[in-house]
């Protein structure tokens, strides 16, 4: 069987560019307003695409004077989405360091169950210290504790999600039975971080579980996608890096006894189309120059966990310590200094670079150009499919599904309708069985 590109669309905003929102083809009047995200999951269902996926952050970032900030919290949101769509997936970004598994499992078991099956869940360990400050935490935990409290997490919800087995529900009005008792398990897990009873409130969702997306990159994100991930968003900037990164993560995900084909590695593209190559370039132009490099810095601060605001635009990025040694997003750290060191830019010139996608890959071109580049990650093995930024919302997201989309279907790379109802059948991944049916059949 041929392998079909995955295709997500990143819903941020009026766009990702940080300086969209100072653009004369967006409306950020409309970041408060339900039907702009609507219209944009409709966009991206035109288009067949997989799934749309919203990011999330606990804390006002350091520069809202300067850039628009997230409004609505995700699985809420994507409630909203699921009445306004019939087919594309809903994918949330929810926290394992400052929640709780019993309320996120419920959620997103709620929203698979809205949605008839198209609820995704992008587990993140969250890597900002004033996050921690809005949960009674003066600091934020370290990385490699982080990633630990993660594991045990997930397995608690995996475990809430599967307490209800698949005929669990009687429904049998005339003996007044509602449940078989038998199939609705009491979880009674104890561990390090977490105590839970369970059975979760809420029968088994659609899905078997929310399709399980990870956005990791560093030793500790691969180890921890290599046992969880169905998806994983990653940033890399070249071919070279893309490849290791897909070898890396499939040998992984083989080592840990899961089949490697059922993982899709899905990098970020930010593209920049217009009707010509110059037409692109302008409209780059045009975003570059409405950076406020003041917010920029203090973004490329965040990104790095070290404070780079007062240092001379037109100077090198300073020396930086090695990645293990900082204790925010290790894996764009990384891609940040090597990008600084290989192309030997300013701070100027850096910040230009991340300005449309904070470290994931920026393509500017017309719509041949951008089907190239994706059929040449997807056909040269780095990639399974690609998280898409476009830069402006909603016309950089009209102007890939109306213009690239086609070019990729002729080229037999993607398809022209959906064939299945569930976020799993778009991914191409089996509905899992409730680890407590997998022991009734191991038992008899």
């Amino acid at each position: 069987m041929s392998r079909t590109l995955h295709l997500n669309a990143f819903l941020m905003g009026v766009g990702h560019h940080e300086a969209a929102w100072r653009h004369p083809r967006t409306d950020p009047s409309r970041l408060a307003d339900v039907r702009h995200f609507q219209e944009l999951a409709r966009i991206a269902e035109r288009g067949t695409l997989d799934s749309v996926f919203l990011a999330d952050g606990l804390a006002v970032g350091p520069a809202v004077r300067h850039n628009i900030q997230a409004v609505f919290e995700p699985i809420t949101l994507l409630a909203a989405l699921a009445t306004a769509t019939e087919h594309i997936g809903l994918i949330a970004t929810a926290s394992t360091t400052y929640t709780e598994p019993f309320n996120l499992a419920r959620a997103f078991a709620s929203l698979d169950h809205l949605s008839g099956g198209r609820a995704g869940w992008n587990i993140v360990t969250s890597a900002q210290a004033r996050e921690a400050r809005n949960f009674n935490l003066d600091d934020h935990p370290a990385h490699a504790d982080r990633y630990r409290r993660a594991a045990e997490y997930v397995d608690v919800a995996i475990k809430l999600w599967d307490s209800w087995e698949d005929d669990a529900l009687v429904l049998d009005t005339a003996a007044g039975v509602f449940a078989d008792t038998d199939r609705v398990h009491e979880i009674a897990h104890t561990g390090e971080r977490f105590r839970v009873h369970g059975p979760l409130n809420t029968p088994r969702p659609p899905q078997g579980r929310p399709l399980l997306v990870q956005a990791g990159s560093s030793a500790d994100g691969i180890a921890f996608a290599a046992r969880y991930a169905e998806a994983v968003f990653t940033a890399q900037q070249t071919l070279a890096d893309g490849q290791a990164f897909h070898t890396a993560l499939k040998r992984a995900t083989a080592d840990a006894g899961r089949d490697p084909d059922l993982v899709k590695v899905l990098p970020g593209i930010a593209p920049v189309i217009g009707g010509t190559e110059s037409e692109a370039r302008a409209l780059a132009d045009e975003l570059e120059a409405l950076i406020v490099p003041e917010h920029a810095l203090a973004q490329l601060s965040g990104m790095t966990g070290l404070d780079l605001t007062g240092l001379p635009l037109d100077g090198p990025l300073p020396d930086l310590p090695d990645a293990d040694a900082v204790q925010s997003h290790q894996s764009r750290y990384q891609l940040v200094v090597d990008l600084a060191r290989r192309e030997r830019l300013t701070l100027r010139q850096l910040i230009g670079r991340l300005g449309g996608g904070r470290g994931h890959r920026v393509v500017v071109g017309t719509p041949e150009q951008i089907a190239d580049q994706i059929e040449l990650w997807f056909t040269q093995g780095a990639a399974d499919g690609f998280n898409v930024m476009p830069p402006l919302l909603p016309h950089g997201l009209e102007a890939f599904v109306d213009h690239v989309v086609p070019l990729l279907r002729r080229r037999g790379l993607f398809r022209s309708e959906y064939t299945g109802r569930t976020l799993r059948e778009h991914y191409g991944l089996p509905r899992p069985a409730s680890v407590y049916a997998t022991r009734e059949l191991v038992a008899s």
